[in-house]
C-alpha cells in the first residue's frame, strides 16, 4: 500500500481499526462539538446516545461527574469535550482543528473555553434547562425569575462579547472552520431548539457567524438526528435513532431512572 493511502486508512480509522465510540446525546453542545470534529477529520465513529442523566453504574465509572461525552478508543476512555478534540487532533493531525501560530492558538483555545463554560452556562443551565432539560428529565416546571434574567441580561451579555471577537463579515475565526468555530456554535443549536435566535439586527455579526457555522456539513450531517432525539421521548430515543440510520453504538450505559450527578445537576 502506498504512504498516502497508509495515512488517509489510519486517518479514518474505519479500515485499520474499530471505530471509535461516542457517549452522549446529540442535543448536547459537548456531544455536537465532538461530533463536528469526527467528521471533519473522517474519523469513522458510533455514538451511544444517552442523556447523561440516565447513565448507569459503567457511565459513573468513566465520567465521575456524570458529564458527557466520553470517547472510547480502544484502550483510551477519555471524557471531557475539550480533552477529547485535543486527543484527536494530536492523533489525526490533519486537517488541523487549531490555527498556526502560537498566539492564534491561545486565542484558539480561550475562545473554546469561553463556549464551554461561561457559554455552557448560560445557554444551557440556565436556558436549555429551564426549557427543555427539566421538564423532559425531571418533570419539574420553569423558574421564570432564573428564565427572564437569562434572556434579558446574560444571554446579551455573551452576544455583545461574541459580536466583539468574531469577524464582522460573518466569516470563520482564523480562515478555515477551526475548533473555536465549533464550540462557539454548537451551543446556538440548542438556543434554536428552546426557540431563541440571534437578533440580526442588534447582533448582526454573530447572526451571520451562526448561520453560516451551521450551515458546514459537519452540522448539517448531524441535524436529523438532533430533530429526531428532539422530538421523541428520552426512553424512545435510541429506538428512533436505530431507524433513522444513526450510527449506534451495540450496546448502551444507558439505563431507565434518571439521577442526578455529583454536582446536583
Amino acid at each position: 500500500m502506498a504512504r498516502s493511502a497508509r495515512s488517509e486508512a489510519a486517518k479514518r480509522g474505519a479500515v485499520a481499526g474499530k471505530p471509535v465510540e461516542i457517549i452522549g446525546s446529540y442535543l448536547s453542545p459537548y456531544v455536537r462539538k465532538v461530533l463536528v470534529c469526527l467528521h471533519l477529520k473522517g474519523i469513522d465513529y458510533r455514538i451511544d446516545p444517552i442523556v447523561p442523566f440516565f447513565g448507569d453504574e459503567r457511565f459513573t465509572r468513566i465520567s465521575p461527574v456524570r458529564r458527557i461525552p466520553v470517547l472510547i478508543d480502544g484502550s483510551v476512555t477519555l471524557p471531557d469535550s475539550t480533552v477529547i478534540c485535543e486527543y484527536l487532533e494530536e492523533r489525526h493531525p490533519s486537517p488541523a482543528l487549531h490555527p498556526t501560530s502560537p498566539e492564534d492558538r491561545a486565542r484558539a483555545r480561550w475562545l473554546e473555553e469561553f463556549a464551554d463554560s461561561r457559554m455552557g452556562e448560560v445557554f444551557i443551565w440556565r436556558f436549555f434547562n429551564e426549557i427543555v432539560i427539566k421538564r423532559a428529565v425531571w418533570g419539574e416546571g420553569t423558574d421564570d425569575a432564573v428564565l427572564k434574567h437569562t434572556v434579558d441580561t446574560e444571554i446579551p451579555q455573551v452576544l455583545d462579547y461574541l459580536e466583539a471577537e468574531l469577524p464582522a463579515g460573518g466569516g470563520y475565526l482564523f480562515g478555515e472552520i477551526g475548533i473555536a468555530d465549533i464550540a462557539i456554535a454548537s451551543f446556538f443549536r440548542n438556543a434554536h431548539f428552546a426557540g431563541f435566535a440571534v437578533d440580526p439586527e442588534r447582533w448582526p455579526g454573530t447572526a451571520r457567524f451562526v448561520g453560516r457555522a451551521l450551515e458546514h456539513p459537519g452540522f448539517q450531517a448531524l441535524r436529523p438526528f438532533e430533530d429526531l432525539s428532539a422530538r421523541t421521548p428520552i426512553d424512545r430515543q435510541r429506538a428512533a435513532l436505530a431507524e433513522a440510520g444513526a450510527p449506534l453504538t451495540p450496546t448502551s450505559f444507558g439505563t431507565d431512572a434518571p439521577r442526578r450527578g455529583i454536582l446536583n445537576i
